[in-house]
């Protein structure tokens, strides 16, 4: 994954210029500190923090984390179980064989998760195909006729589904959109075990109409700032939506973006400078 440098007059702001640029939300980066701002006189700052970082490869390691846990919940429960037999003596035999075949059990499972952690990198291929698999199967279940289309190049891989009556698939906003991008997620990386690709979804060309009206708004605002010398504040959008305005105004002369709030109110701020 490619790393993206940012800077901003303080580390919190460094580090959401660049979820912005990577269109993720701060639990799917990996944030590095590569300056921190200098206290100067009477406490103010000096300099800018700078901070660098990258989409976190696709984990799968959540559910045999929740199995340890189950298994050590278990170990617990045994111990009880173990304890109060002892107390009665009555049922230590059938203990004893109930606790064996738990342990085996949990033996099993180990030896599962080894095996997983030893699986072999999965080809980008593969998560193409699985993710074509399943938005075909989606069209099919919704009854709609569409044509998927999956791009790849090195670990970006792009999955297009285009036909007719797909609105409902697309939602207010692209708000149904991006719950089915993660739900292919998991349908093609995850369950795979894919920690490398970066997979993006569009359905009807919606996110390329949507691209090139943020587009066109964001200049306009622009133009607005530069001529107001006041800052603009934008609706609160979706950090896909606010990465291609940061990306407009970058090469707009005469302002400056950042982002301010939380997710779902989290706005970007345009200002002269």
């Amino acid at each position: 994954m490619e790393w993206v440098t940012t800077t901003g007059r303080s580390v919190e702001e460094a580090t959401e210029a660049a979820l912005d640029q990577l269109g993720v939300a701060a639990d799917e980066a990996d944030i590095e500190v590569l300056e921190e701002p200098k206290s100067g006189l009477f406490g103010r700052t000096r300099g800018e923090a700078k901070v660098r970082g990258r989409v976190r490869p696709t984990e799968v390691r959540s559910k045999r984390e929740n199995r340890r846990s189950r298994g050590n919940k278990n170990d617990g429960q045994q111990r009880r179980e173990r304890q109060s037999s002892d107390a009665s003596g009555n049922n230590k035999s059938s203990q004893s064989r109930k606790n064996g075949g738990q342990r085996s059990t949990r033996n099993s499972k180990n030896e599962k998760l080894m095996n997983d952690e030893q699986r072999d990198p999965v080809e980008p291929a593969a998560v193409g195909e699985a993710a074509e698999t399943f938005m075909t199967g989606l069209a099919t279940a919704f009854g709609v006729e569409a044509t998927v289309v999956v791009e790849r190049e090195d670990t970006e891989i792009e999955v297009a589904m285009n036909g007719s009556d797909l609105g409902l698939l697309v939602g207010p906003g692209g708000r149904t959109l991006t719950a089915v991008q993660d739900l292919v997620r998991v349908a093609a990386q995850r369950r795979l075990g894919d920690h490398d690709t970066h997979l993006r979804l569009d359905i009807a060309g919606y996110r390329e109409r949507r691209k090139a009206s943020l587009e066109a708004f964001a200049r306009k605002i622009a133009q607005q700032v530069r001529e107001s010398g006041k800052a603009l504040a934008i609706e609160p959008m979706a950090s896909p939506d606010r990465k291609v305005i940061h990306d407009v105004l970058a090469g707009e002369e005469g302002v400056s973006t950042a982002s301010k709030g939380e997710d779902p109110n989290r706005r970007v701020i345009v200002s002269p400078g």
